[in-house]
């Protein structure tokens, strides 16, 4: 019972970090907020630059407009959009066309304040057993998310790329299931997301990171509802082919110019290139245990060969940054994505020469991905003094590590309960922790003994040298 109450009191000691008082809101997300406001508000004069384009669609979607319906991309190869995102943006077709705009605005905007948060909660359990210092993360996710919320803007607000947003927001659905153990919902997030945007197929190395059986299932679900939302205009108009091979001007800016690429429009084979090449760097990431690198990989592949140059492409990459910053490094700096708002949103601003930007964003997407993929990494402070992890993990997240809740703690009821005779005890494999006895000498004082937890074991198979150490 004694170790119960420790975890409940541990529990409820990381749950109250950085709390406004008795509210449930921490001085992280306030400040974030009060600064998404204050960009809103600089960016809302001239925003909403491509919501016609959302509103376009999703009329000649659901109005039954002649040319529309199931023949939408057949006859308007243009709207390289995905139906989940027509389907969100009806929700605001029923307002008047400003108000509807504000609304989609605000609503956006609101959903990268909720994927901050949730990639502060997906960091915490990541790094849970590791000696995490939940200020020090709480910090970590202030300093990188002010630099993510710029870009968040500049795609939610100043351009309402509703797909964009959606795509990005399911990924960070996926990476938080994936953190948690939760395969199917890791499919059907990433499924929604390519749903949303096509570019989103980048994102599925994220599916390698699941051991077999359930990398097996959370496939099948994508495959399934992505099948499920494009098959019918492909089956009932062989011409939405041709949407896959629309173009769009190969601007100067563009880093294919550095490539040696001087055609007019887009190269046949620069779509196709970029999935590859993204999927081919999160799954060499994923092979090198840097999973999290993944989403900033597939949008250095994004803006390396795309032919255009529009600022909210960077709004991938500082979801990338924030990621990592947050997940795969431990630093109390998150410099990656400082160095990625200043070098991308820095240089559209200040640079004046379109060739030298180009160069600029080739240089940040070859040395971000080079850093990401084979700087050394610092350990855990587990590690680093010596003592290796309870329990490797094949995947990331509490359910593999098997981190037990304080209830998992107490004795079942019932031995009938688990599969046991009436009456005879039986006991869960449930990790309990061990306190390890400590002397402390203190000068002119007798020595003392003192009780720290250290990892967790299971009650059936003590540990070597248990005794000698409780002794």
């Amino acid at each position: 019972m004694r170790n119960a109450e420790t975890a409940r009191s541990a529990s409820g000691d990381r749950a109250r970090i950085g709390r406004i008082g008795h509210w449930p809101v921490r001085w992280h997300h306030a400040l974030l907020t009060l600064w998404t406001a204050a960009w809103f508000f600089v960016a809302e004069r001239h925003g909403a630059v491509s919501w016609h384009y959302l509103k376009t669609g999703e009329e000649l979607l659901f109005s039954q407009v002649p040319g529309g319906g199931l023949a939408l991309y057949a006859n308007h190869p243009e709207l390289q959009i995905g139906p989940v995102s027509f389907l969100v943006a009806g929700l605001f077709a029923p307002y008047p066309a400003a108000v509807g705009e504000n609304l989609a605005e605000a609503f956006m905007s609101g959903l990268g304040l909720y994927m901050l948060v949730l990639i502060g909660r997906a960091a915490a359990d990541h790094n849970l057993g590791t000696g995490l210092n939940h200020r020090r993360l709480q910090q970590r996710v202030l300093v990188a998310g002010a630099a993510f919320i710029p870009m968040w803007v500049e795609v939610s607000v100043r351009f309402a790329h509703l797909d964009d947003v959606l795509a990005l927001f399911f990924t960070t659905f996926a990476v938080r299931a994936l953190v948690r153990g939760n395969a199917v919902a890791v499919g059907v997030f990433l499924a929604l997301a390519m749903d949303s945007k096509p570019w989103a197929v980048g994102f599925l190395p994220l599916l390698l990171v699941l051991p077999r059986p359930a990398l097996l299932r959370s496939a099948a679900w994508a495959a399934g509802l992505v099948a499920a939302a494009w098959l019918p205009f492909y089956l009932t108009h062989m011409d939405t082919l041709a949407a896959a091979r629309f173009t769009i001007p190969n601007q100067s800016a563009s880093s294919l110019r550095w490539f040696g690429v001087d055609d007019p429009d887009t190269p046949w084979w620069d779509r196709p290139a970029q999935m590859a090449l993204g999927i081919g760097l999160g799954g060499l990431a994923v092979l090198r245990r840097r999973w999290a690198a993944v989403v900033l990989l597939a949008a250095d592949a994004r803006i390396v060969l795309d032919p255009s140059v529009y600022t909210y492409y960077n709004a991938s990459v500082l979801l990338g940054t924030l990621i990592w910053d947050s997940i795969g490094q431990r630093r109390l700096v998150p410099w990656v994505s400082w160095i990625a708002l200043i070098s991308l949103y820095g240089s559209a601003l200040l640079v004046p020469s379109d060739s030298a930007r180009g160069l600029i964003r080739l240089a940040f997407a070859v040395g971000s991905a080079a850093y990401v993929l084979w700087w050394p990494q610092r350990p855990p402070r587990n590690k680093r003094r010596g003592r290796e992890a309870e329990d490797p993990r094949p995947f990331p997240g509490p359910a593999a590590r098997e981190h037990p809740s304080p209830a998992a703690f107490e004795p079942p009821p019932s031995a009938a309960e688990h599969g046991g005779a009436a009456g005879i005890p039986t006991f869960r494999r449930t990790p309990v922790p061990v306190a390890r006895t400590t002397r402390v000498h203190l000068p002119g004082a007798r020595s003392t003994t003192r009780c720290r937890p250290h990892g967790f074991i299971s009650p059936a198979r003590p540990p070597h040298g248990l005794a000698r150490a409780d002794r």
